[in-house]
Order: structure tokens, then sequence, then C-alpha cells
């Protein structure tokens, strides 16, 4: 598994909304203006535009060559990073863990039931299995995660959650 660098304050601080996380993954594949990113998420783009600035600041969004719009306007496309991807937030796991799940919540909920698949296991395996679990799923998702964007690919979200089964 690759090192990763710690999230600077700053950086965890940002990646703390599910909303930016929303953002994050819909400019990975392509560039948006911030009006195609309010409309793709159903925000008001005055909200999206704090959002992509706080992104833009900490350098998980990078602006892209200004062009124009349909009425001859400036349009500045934004486009993910990927550094995300790249850091340990070990520091913050608790303040991304939520903003994690609540990206995940909003974009299942606008998913049609029948494209949604779903697993479920409970096991009981000693700690050193579990770390052993971590791993390789970590691994899988790196390893999936590096590959380039192949344009005209259905994007594809996975939510993968480990807690204790009480």
């Amino acid at each position: 598994m690759a090192r990763r660098r710690t999230a600077t304050e700053a950086e965890a601080n940002a990646l703390a909304s599910g909303i930016r996380l929303r953002i994050i993954r819909l400019t990975y594949p392509e560039a948006l203006t911030n009006k195609e990113i309010a409309e793709r998420l159903g925000r008001d783009p005055a909200t999206t535009l704090h959002h992509v600035r706080k992104l833009v600041e900490t350098g998980f969004l990078e602006p892209q060559p200004a062009r124009r719009g349909n009425r001859g306007a400036k349009e500045i496309p934004y486009r993910s990073t990927g550094v995300s991807w790249h850091l340990d937030h070990a520091p913050a796991r608790q303040r991304l863990g939520e903003a994690v799940l609540e990206a995940y919540l909003t974009e299942v909920a606008e998913t049609d039931p029948a494209e949604l698949d779903q697993w479920r296991l409970v096991a009981r395996v000693p700690p050193e299995r579990l770390v052993a679990l971590r791993g390789r799923l970590q691994e899988l998702l790196d390893e999936f995660g590096a590959e380039p964007v192949h344009p005209g690919a259905e994007p594809t979200a996975v939510y993968i959650a480990m807690y204790p089964s009480r």
C-alpha cells in the first residue's frame, strides 16, 4: 500500500463536507463550471461557489482555462486534482467519516434502487485478520482509483463501511 501524506488541518476541514466530496467526485472525470456543478447538485450557484473556492484554496480543485458560455459570458471550469485520494485522513477520521456518509446517503437517495448493488457481511475474525482485510480493501480501491479516466465509461461509486456489529 502506498504511503499517504497526512492531511493538513485546512485540507481536513475542506474535506469534512459531504457537498465538497461530491464536487470533487463530479469534477474528477471532467471539468465543470460552478453553474454546471450547482445544476448537477441541485444547489444554488452562490452556495456551490463558496465550496468551490474552498476546494481551490486547498488544492483539491484546479481552475482550467476560461471559456465563453452560451451568452458570451466568461466561465471558469474546475477539475479535481485527485489529491484527496492520496491523503491519510487519520487525524480527521470522524469528521471526514461523517462527510463521506453524508455524500453517500445523498447519492444513494438519488439512485434508482434497481441500479444499486449491495453486499453485507458480518464476520468474526481476530484483530490481525481485520487489519489484513482493511489493507486488502485499501489496496483494491487504490488499484482501481489509480486507473486513468476512461472516456465514455459509466462513473461508478463504491462505499465500504466497517463497524462493530453489536
